[in-house]
């Protein structure tokens, strides 16, 4: 396998799955290597948006995974205030549609400049990786398989000028073929050689995910229930660049 071009430690994502702020930054704060770190819907929940203003201050950039999915105008709301926040990647759902895309897009676009920001990536979400084929057929009624439903909805969010998608390692490869760079392809689902899978259905390693395609590996367990999680994100790094 060809090594890594970029600096491992700019590919990987930390998920910073905490109940409040203290536990967060202090397992941020414990990685001295770290980049970026995910703020999802737990931390934020507990935390608010003082959690995100307090990891930008440390030098980190943030993911915010909160996937809105609602009307075009409150859509449009949340992501004006996220890019305020100086989040530089904002997910928004696909299957919200393209109206309510396109003006997520906007918006984002409104609340950078307002707060002297560059715009943020707009990353739609495709399908979760918890889901697996049977289960996303039998339960949601949805007959498309998985395999043709997840690039309609890239190919959805592309066409409203969503700058990326968060999607499963296993269909990076076909979405990379569909849209080249700079189309950011960004990726749960990531696991480390010889970790457990976990609640999540498709999976790869980080170098798999990264050689098929992927933009940049969102980890979270395998380094922050580690027993050392800095050795555990080098460990990660050392994979990639290998």
């Amino acid at each position: 396998m060809r090594p890594c071009a970029q600096d491992p430690a700019d590919l990987i994502i930390l998920a910073l799955d905490r109940p409040d702020a203290q536990s967060a930054l202090a397992l941020a704060g414990a990685i001295p290597e770290l980049r970026w770190v995910k703020v999802g819907l737990e931390l934020f929940t507990a935390a608010g948006p003082d959690v995100v203003r307090q990891l930008r201050g440390r030098g980190l950039r943030v993911f915010l995974d909160l996937k809105f999915h609602d009307i075009p105008a409150t859509m449009a709301g949340a992501c004006r205030s996220a890019a305020r926040l100086g989040a530089e990647l904002i997910t928004v759902h696909a299957c919200a549609g393209s109206e309510a895309l396109a003006a997520a897009q906007a918006a984002a676009g409104e609340g950078a400049r307002a707060g002297g920001l560059p715009a943020p990536t707009l990353l739609a979400v495709t399908v979760l990786t918890s889901w697996e084929s049977a289960r996303f057929a039998t339960e949601l009624q949805v007959q498309e398989p998985l395999e043709a439903y997840v690039p309609r909805l890239a190919a959805l969010a592309a066409t409203a000028d969503i700058g990326g998608a968060v999607c499963s390692p296993l269909e990076v490869a076909a979405l990379r073929a569909a849209h080249p760079q700079p189309f950011s392809l960004v990726t749960p689902g990531i696991r480390p050689t010889g970790e457990a899978r976990g609640d999540q259905a498709r999976v790869m390693t980080p170098s798999q995910a990264l050689a098929a395609g992927a933009s940049r590996l969102v980890i979270g367990r395998p380094i922050s229930a580690a027993a050392d999680p800095a050795g555990a994100f080098t460990a990660c790094c050392s994979e990639l660049r290998e």
